[in-house]
């Protein structure tokens, strides 16, 4: 059966040409020729068919600034809508692999894996319950579209399904075309740029259109299918819950002075309305379908008692719903719960408690509907709305709050200095034991609420946990219950969080602690102080009693941003493998179970890459079966904008990660060979050495900043958080985000490759053997992931357009660094090659055909960014073109940081 009308390269050719008859008729004629001349030519160039980009550089050199502009809009309006191309190709390899049952990491494949693995149905059980996914969102960094642009090419991309999925006469077809044709030609007039900064807000209501929109009813569909396969194959066993959604938009403190307790209040009231008009629209629904006669089934005593309870609980309620749904039992019901849900957050009494008691209630219908042979009602209709409650609560997404730890002891040193206690001057050992005896003791050692004359900083610190406590009375305990805390580095960091969530009575030992307190990990000595740092946590006394009461397991951040950007790629993806088997001992030691959240971000260099082969890649030791990970910018668009996408890429993660515990299970320590692990150690020493040596250059940050699009980056209107923590030029002070979205747009990826070369080559000249890096890649699925992931950074990078930016600044300092760059580029592309057997640098067809499409496109974007960075006195016409190259190439590139 064909399942589709048309294919990528049609939507390619069509679109493109769509956007021409959009450009000539809105700009003009010369501008559309302008912008042929300039795609030919970068097109004939790659392809071979010129020699060198003189052609096109003489036209970019005679253009006007307006043209210029249209130009720049013409090829970031290109990208926006060849990326909806590409999606739809996605969708289609999708459906066509389901339909022919080859989606091997999909649902039936974890199945499958567990039936390979003589899994008994008790293993199984084991797997699943241990198993909870919970992928994070975060609003840096912030996606570069406009929301405005977002709905406009949301609309494109149904219409685009329409045409594609469904079997239209010629004159719907023309209509439908004709729809796409109007939002191209506004798409064409709408601003692309942002005019303000976005606001937290924004940020979070960016998160939750994915949440809303697309996950609430995707996670019913994974839910299904797998409940199928496993009845099929394993009928004993229970589908347990699974997944949960988690944000920090709203929440996420750390360098961010705009996220105040107001912005993150109306975060939750926002998520909680959205998610209860959810519910009641799907109880609706459900009224709709369950009118059975009440006087032709037995709905049973279960029921009936329910029901009566609802009645005394609503009695005005009840009388009017018995009216007008007389005999309809189920009816009934469900208006008295839709009431209920419409109290929840008002005055009046008779509201759910909680999302368990709604929970409670679908299922009392669900075992009466059963009674009654209607299993297939259940299962059609019921069952995924137990699921979206169990997944999404209340709050439909759970906030994290996250902070630097140099707040924290700032607020508690302030705080405990009204007191007469001089913390500031205590050593780690005399902190620890103040604030240990501070947890313990049952009066508070201080006032949130009045705290005296202390500091701006103290003052929000302070401010944020007194709101801590009446978010969690009003939201529930689930809606905000984790703090992170950014460059932890000692043990009183996390305690210093602990007393105060302590002093705002969200901890109350040793019955209660309403709070996971997350040490993130991020620098070299962070991580390699990973036992001093825990095991003096795991020994402390009331820091053992807040674990307890938080079942004993303990999340753990790991950063991978910074650590990539003090260590280099190789290193630091080694530093983090061994670090994490390290924290996975020390939990064993002291029977702590422990969740990693990992903390990745988009690109390679910052631990993106695909999710399902990080999972896979973990070492066994850290793979407990919960899983936690932050989702951030572009990569939220491209995993969850479009639904089918959207479950493809759950039932990827719960693919991995079944088969990660699975292994984990049988194998709970990995068998590294000693001369891997040595290889590694060998490689990373010297990685680390020559990628510190770059960066700490007399000259390379000069080098960066005149290279590098890193000013204009900066003054975008991004995100809500500023670029730099501080406003100082250096390295250590930049967020990683604009630090490697800075040489993406440069086409110089070096943070996701620089040093891999010269970490490999002195191995093979130290004696070692290429076999041995062959042998590791074959079968250390660690080795090969972070080979794989730095063969994609390299395939983006592109060294001719690199030198165009290399140009831009001092001779003497192109000539210190570019050299360096391009001769350590050179040699990682062969050796990545040599090792991995393959004669492209990408596995993926797919990927090297996008990269090949959109390469020639990009260009002239890079061309004229390059004409307008060194000028001093851009116009503000000029400034605008600048800005929108920008977006442009995030666009080709689908990256930003």
């Amino acid at each position: 059966m064909r399942l589709h009308t048309r294919d990528v390269r049609q939507d390619v050719r069509e679109l493109g040409a769509l956007l021409g008859d959009v450009l000539e008729e809105q700009a003009s004629r010369g501008a559309f020729e302008v912008v042929e001349d300039l795609r030919t030519a970068a097109i004939d160039y790659r392809s071979g068919d010129l020699e060198s980009r003189d052609s096109l550089q003489a036209t970019l050199d005679d253009l006007d600034g307006d043209t210029q502009s249209v130009v720049a809009r013409a090829f970031t309006t290109y990208f926006e809508l060849i990326n909806l191309a590409e999606e739809r190709e996605r969708v289609r390899a999708i459906r066509e692999d389901r339909q022919d049952g080859n989606l091997e990491d999909g649902v039936a494949g974890t199945i499958q894996s567990l039936i390979e693995a003589d899994a008994d149905p008790e293993t199984v059980q084991q797997v699943l319950d241990d198993v909870l996914i919970e992928p994070t969102f975060t609003a840096h960094p912030t996606e570069a579209r406009r929301k405005t642009v977002k709905a406009k090419l949301r609309s494109i991309a149904t219409d685009l399904e329409e045409l594609d999925e469904r079997r239209l006469t010629e004159a719907e077809g023309d209509r439908v075309w004709r729809g796409v044709d109007a939002e191209v030609t506004s798409l064409w007039q709408t601003p692309q740029l942002r005019e303000r900064r976005p606001e937290p807000q924004d940020e979070a209501r960016n998160v939750q259109w994915y949440l809303e929109n697309t996950l609430f009813d995707v996670v019913g569909q994974v839910y299904d299918e797998l409940e199928r396969a496993i009845a099929a194959e394993y009928p004993e066993v229970d589908v347990p819950k699974l997944f949960e959604f988690r944000s920090w938009a709203g929440s996420d403190r750390d360098g961010n002075p705009y996220v105040t307790p107001e912005v993150t209040t109306d975060t939750l009231e926002r998520q909680r309305s959205v998610v209860l008009e959810k519910y009641r629209v799907a109880l609706k629904e459900l009224s709709g379908v369950l009118s059975q006669d009440g006087h032709r089934v037995d709905v049973g005593e279960a029921f009936q008692e329910s029901l009566a309870e609802d009645r005394d609980r609503l009695p005005g309620v009840a009388a009017e719903t018995e009216a007008r749904y007389p005999g309809e039992p189920y009816r009934q019901k469900l208006k008295l719960m839709r009431e209920r849900l419409d109290r929840v957050d008002d005055v009046r009494p008779g509201g759910y408690a909680n999302a368990d008691e709604l929970i409670a209630d679908l299922s009392v219908i669900a075992d009466s509907l059963e009674r009654n042979g209607a299993t297939v009602v259940v299962e059609a209709y019921v069952e995924p709305l137990r699921r979206q409650v169990d997944t999404f609560g209340f709050t439909l997404a759970s906030l994290d709050l996250r902070d630097h730890q140099e707040n924290h002891t700032e607020a508690v040193a302030e705080a405990l200095a009204t007191e007469g206690l001089d913390y500031r001057g205590m050593d780690e050992d005399e902190r620890v034991e103040v604030l240990t005896e501070a947890v313990l003791q049952d009066d508070p050692l201080i006032d949130l609420v009045d705290p005296g004359d202390v500091s701006d900083t103290a003052a929000r610190v302070l401010e944020r946990f007194d709101s801590l406590g009446d978010w969690q009375r009003e939201f529930g305990p689930g809606a905000i219950d984790t703090y992170c805390i950014s460059m932890t580095e000692e043990p009183s960091h996390v305690l210093e969080v602990l007393f105060l969530a302590d002093q705002a009575g969200v901890v109350s030992l040793p019955d209660h602690c309403g709070l996971d307190v997350v040490p993130l990990l991020e620098t070299e000595s962070a991580l390699n102080g990973a036992r001093r740092i825990m095991g003096t946590l795991f020994e402390n006394e009331a820091y053992a009693r807040s674990l307890a009461a938080r079942d004993g397991v303990q999340e753990i951040m790991l950063g991978y941003s910074d650590s990539n950007k003090e260590n280099g790629f190789l290193a630091a993806n080694w530093d983090l493998y061994k670090n994490q088997r390290r924290l996975a001992d020390i939990c064993d030691d002291f029977d702590v179970t422990m969740r990693l959240f990992h903390g990745r971000g988009g690109s390679i260099s910052r631990g993106g890459g695909p999710m399902n082969e990080a999972m896979l890649a973990l070492p066994n030791e850290t793979v407990t079966g919960q899983i936690k990970f932050t989702e951030q910018g572009e990569a939220i668009a491209e995993k969850y904008a479009n639904s089918r996408i959207a479950e493809r890429n759950l039932e990827q993660m719960l693919n991995a990660q079944v088969r990660a515990r699975t292994t984990a299970i049988r194998e709970p320590v990995e068998d590294v060979p000693d001369a891997w692990a040595d290889a590694m150690d060998a490689m990373a020493t010297t990685a680390r050495a020559e990628y510190r040596d770059l960066l700490e250059t007399e000259g390379f940050v000069s080098y960066f900043e005149q290279a590098t699009p890193i000013t204009v980056i900066e003054n975008l209107n991004l995100g809500s958080r500023p670029a730099s923590r501080s406003g100082e030029r250096n390295v250590e002070d930049l967020r990683a985000i604009p630090w490697v979205f800075s040489w993406t747009q440069s086409r110089c990826i070096l943070p996701g490759w620089y040093s891999l070369a010269a970490g490999m080559r002195a191995f093979l000249d130290d004696g070692g053997d290429v076999d041995t890096l062959r042998e590791m890649y074959e079968e250390w699925p660690f080795f090969r992931t972070t080979l794989d992931n730095a063969a994609l950074s390299l395939a983006r990078t592109d060294l001719e357009i690199g030198a165009e930016y290399a140009a831009l600044a001092d001779e003497d300092l192109r000539e210190r660094f570019f050299p360096r760059l391009r001769d350590e580029y050179e040699d990682a592309v062969d050796l990545v090659l040599e090792i991995s057997g393959r004669d492209g640098l990408l596995r993926r067809e797919w990927l090297d055909e996008s990269l090949r499409r959109r390469n020639p496109y990009v260009d002239p974007l890079n061309f004229i960014q390059t004409r307008l960075l060194p000028k001093d006195d851009r116009t503000d016409a000029e400034e605008r073109t600048l800005r929108l190259t920008v977006k442009g190439i995030a666009a080709g590139m689908k990256n930003t940081g």
